[in-house]
């Protein structure tokens, strides 16, 4: 595997598998790799021919009271695993080489970024969605691929890509879990003993969610009530961002579920800022 941290040496070596001829596959990824960002990984081995993988806690998608000073880094463990994941490829920047100190341009997708994190994370989204374009422009890849776990940041980039003519298929893959169900994150290293067996409700009070939904419950107020109770009473110390009820993909709110819904949430839990979600009625 190449560790490359020039933005430049790291194009030159994307545009010359893309001349090539091959498959290329992008794994964009803060780092701190877990089994969740393993997996995107492996996909990728199994349907590209190049697999590159960016290492980057971009700062730009941080608010002023956020955890990038805090947030965990290992390069030295991440490049042993991404070697073993069959990455070919990772790239690993110095922020001041991708945002210059006069950098002036940024890439918006303000109609998905309203709600769910957009609306307490007010410049998140545009941190995101500009790093990614820099990304895809660097690695032109024949795909990119995410962990529908932040399925909002999915949706945005799928929107951008295509708004963009970005000739780059975005890829959303499954959120992968603990055995008792909580969804992987970086950010679970903040997790005290204690919180760390609260967490899984989160995901139980969202399949609590589904059931209602399942059972016949339409009423997006009644279900958003419901996991409030739920959180209540199995996370009493936690604080609930927000808990919504939007189309999959375009993110608007929705009063009630007519079709598929996506029911997606932040919890936080001491430190611990936690995402979650599942798409109800997705037959419908």
């Amino acid at each position: 595997m190449q560790i490359i941290t020039d933005p430049h040496a790291f194009q030159q070596r994307a545009m010359a598998e893309r001349a090539s001829g091959a498959t290329t596959a992008l794994v964009p990824t803060m780092g701190f790799f877990h089994e969740g960002h393993l997996s995107l990984m492996r996909w990728a081995r199994e349907n590209a021919d190049t697999v590159f993988v960016s290492l980057f806690v971009n700062p730009t998608q941080f608010g002023p009271d956020e955890d990038l000073d805090a947030y965990p880094r290992d390069l030295d463990r991440d490049a042993r695993l991404a070697e073993e994941a069959g990455v070919d490829v990772l790239f690993a920047p110095d922020p001041r080489a991708i945002y210059a100190e006069d950098h002036a341009t940024w890439v918006e997708v303000p109609t998905l970024a309203q709600h769910l994190c957009g609306a307490s994370r007010p410049v998140h989204f545009r941190g995101v969605a500009t790093i990614v374009s820099i990304l895809l422009h660097l690695a032109m890849p024949s795909m990119a691929v995410f962990g529908q776990k932040d399925w909002q940041q999915l949706a945005l980039l799928r929107r951008m890509a295509r708004d963009l003519f970005i000739p780059t298929e975005i890829i959303g893959r499954p959120i992968v879990r603990e055995a008792d169900g909580l969804a992987l994150s970086s950010r679970n290293v903040y997790l005290t003993p204690q919180e760390r067996q609260q967490a899984p409700h989160i995901n139980k009070g969202v399949q609590h969610i589904a059931a209602l939904a399942e059972a016949g419950e339409r009423s997006a107020a009644a279900l958003k009530a419901a996991f409030a109770d739920y959180i209540a009473q199995h996370i009493p110390g936690a604080e609930v961002d927000y808990f919504e009820l939007v189309h999959p993909d375009n993110i608007q709110p929705v009063h009630d579920l007519t079709g598929p819904t996506l029911a997606a949430t932040a919890v936080r839990i001491g430190k611990a800022r936690l995402l979650d979600n599942t798409l109800l009625l997705a037959d419908a």
